[in-house]
């Protein structure tokens, strides 16, 4: 009870919560318009599926090189409603570069401008929640972020599919450019002198002298950072790819249904993530970090094995309800672990960058796997080989990732 009252008091005030909560809704709805909308919009200013392929090839190539600059650069900058107001910026600059000019140079430059923007935003967002939270309250703060991040991600699809049937899908960058300004607003609303009212330090005290310098980087070193870049990667290995090749499974069998299966595919486990990510980080505080994240693991070799066996598209819609629970665990745990690996270091925006790599690493392997699997020898057997990628995910970690919640962790000296 001491504890749940001493975060009352350390909280930052009702405002700068409230437009944290919006700046995490509109930051996913402008990041929606950078989805698969591109593709349809250069195939319709004429560009080849080769040219297209190209472009968002640059963009994939930036967006892992730029994930440890971008953490590193979110740590630099002391203000990080800064970090965040750049790169909602440049994602301004990026929206408008692809509406204007849809040349390849100008494309390739927005991709690249985009993806680092997106590197800096997500390691700051993180940063600014977890000063404005108490630490005890860090996790039930990341699943409210992952609410309000998956309800704009739905509310934006519909959005931008309406703006691209009724007008163009040119002004859906126009749209993803507007959009960023209520971002700014809701961003304007954190005030600073809240961001100083807790202090996202370990409970208990840090280390000092030699120690604390080598521990600015020695999260390398740990064993539980090393055990999470794994299992991330694992994950993402075995999850980018189910929802494509459903996708090109229920295009080939529903028909002119395929295009609202598709988008329900889509929209249904966003629901689910909004439903459970605030539950998600409540449970992680109060029964540990592994229990949870295997959990959330464990929605993937299931999900991978349904798919293998199911051919109905309707059921495929379904079966895909279960991304929402893998989406709110990794969502909200992974930035909680990170924020317990490197407590006391100063060097949570760079970890967050690292685990980032690890993310795009897995999953530009999973859909390059997955899509030969799936070429060869069908889709069912490319369900069954992300389903076996999704059991080792789950397993490494319940083998290898150590619990890392403070109440876990070693005290030192108070």
């Amino acid at each position: 009870m001491l504890r749940l009252a001493n975060a009352s008091r350390s909280a930052a005030t009702g405002p700068s919560l409230r437009g944290l909560d919006w700046l995490n809704f509109f930051i996913a709805d402008f990041q929606t318009g950078f989805g698969p909308f591109i593709s349809v919009y250069l195939t319709g200013v004429g560009w080849t599926q080769g040219a297209i392929g190209a472009a968002l090839s640059i963009g994939t190539v930036a967006g892992m090189a730029s994930q440890v600059p971008g953490g590193v650069v979110a740590g630099m900058v002391r203000d990080k409603r800064v970090a965040v107001a750049a790169a909602i910026v440049a994602t301004i600059a990026s929206a408008l570069l692809i509406a204007l000019w849809p040349t390849f140079l100008s494309i390739a430059l927005a991709e690249v401008l985009h993806a680092f923007a997106g590197s800096v935003m997500g390691p700051a967002i993180a940063a600014l929640s977890l000063a404005l939270v108490h630490p005890s309250a860090f996790g039930e703060r990341l699943g409210r972020n992952a609410r309000f991040a998956a309800i704009g991600n739905a509310v934006a699809a519909g959005l931008m599919g309406a703006c691209g049937s009724y007008f163009s899908d040119r002004a859906v960058f126009y749209l993803t450019a507007a959009l960023c300004f209520p971002a700014l607003a809701a961003l304007a609303t954190i005030r600073r002198a809240d961001l100083g009212r807790t202090k996202p330090q370990p409970i208990a005290a840090p280390a000092t002298g030699p120690q604390a310098a080598e521990r600015g980087w020695g999260f390398l070193k740990d064993r539980s950072f090393v055990a999470l870049f794994v299992a991330v990667c694992l994950f993402h290995l075995a999850n980018a790819a189910m929802l494509p090749i459903a996708a090109a499974i229920v295009t080939k069998r529903a028909g002119s249904e395929a295009a609202a299966l598709i988008a329900a595919g889509i929209v249904a486990p966003q629901i689910v993530t909004a439903l459970l990510s605030p539950w998600a980080g409540r449970a992680a505080e109060g029964w540990g970090r592994r229990p949870i994240l295997i959990l959330g693991y464990s929605a993937l070799p299931m999900r991978g094995a349904l798919l293998a066996g199911v051919t109905d598209p309707y059921l495929i819609v379904v079966i895909q309800l279960l991304d929402g629970l893998g989406a709110a665990v990794f969502g909200v745990l992974t930035p909680l672990i990170v924020a317990d690996i490197t407590r006391g270091s100063g060097r949570y925006t760079t970890c967050l960058g690292i685990v980032g790599l690890a993310i795009g690493g897995g999953a530009t392997l999973s859909t390059t796997a997955a899509g030969l699997i799936a070429d060869h020898f069908g889709g069912a057997a490319a369900f069954a080989s992300l389903a076996g990628a999704g059991l080792c995910a789950t397993l490494f970690v319940w083998a290898f990732l150590p619990e890392t919640s403070p109440a876990a962790a070693p005290r030192t000296a108070e």
